[in-house]
């Protein structure tokens, strides 16, 4: 009977959830459907739905924005946008592990739609990848969604990258080809 039960533990070590990997889920990203936390002529800032739940603020200043996650949200965590004049695209990817057993955000991708410098017209579209660590949040990657025919698979993989990135000390990468602005 021994036999039996050591094969029933390496069975169950084998399909462990720690070996289950990655997913998406996704929610809108519409400012009309988020709490207005502050406005002025410089910006505003909003408190939108999340993942489950999980805290967003969506904040705007000099025609750009940025998103900050999670629940110990504070202003040193800092305002990180692209260079050029951008807005947001509608829909954001949250990357899910489940490597503590049970699904939990590990890293976002949003699209980013960058201005022309000259004409101020939409020119480009990067996705923009955001790793979730408490206390080390922060973009990761860039991918050019319109230089890549795999935009969205390149995204995915630096996402899936989250938790070994230093914010405080590491360059964001630029995945594939890139000339959105």
């Amino acid at each position: 009977m021994k036999p039996v039960l050591v094969g029933a533990l390496v069975a169950l070590t084998l399909v462990s959830p720690a070996h289950a990997g990655f997913t998406s889920a996704y929610t809108d990203l519409n400012l009309d459907e988020c709490l207005v936390l502050d406005a002025d002529d410089f910006g505003a800032t909003w408190s939108c739905p999340g993942y489950k739940g999980y805290p967003l603020r969506v904040s705007e200043g000099d025609l750009r924005f940025s998103l900050q996650y999670g629940f110990n949200q504070d202003e040193s965590s800092g305002f990180q946008t692209l260079p050029p004049f951008n807005n947001l695209g509608s829909k954001l990817e949250w990357r899910l592990s489940n490597d503590l057993g049970r699904w939990m955000p590990i890293a976002t991708i949003v699209r980013y739609f960058t201005a022309d410098p000259e004409t101020g017209e939409d020119k480009g579209q990067v996705l923009v990848v955001t790793q979730l660590v408490d206390g080390n949040t922060c973009h990761i990657a860039y991918v050019d969604a319109l230089a890549n025919a795999n935009a969205n698979e390149l995204a995915r993989e630096a996402a899936d990258k989250a938790g070994d990135f230093d914010c405080a000390t590491d360059e964001v990468e630029i995945v594939g080809d890139f000339t959105a602005y």
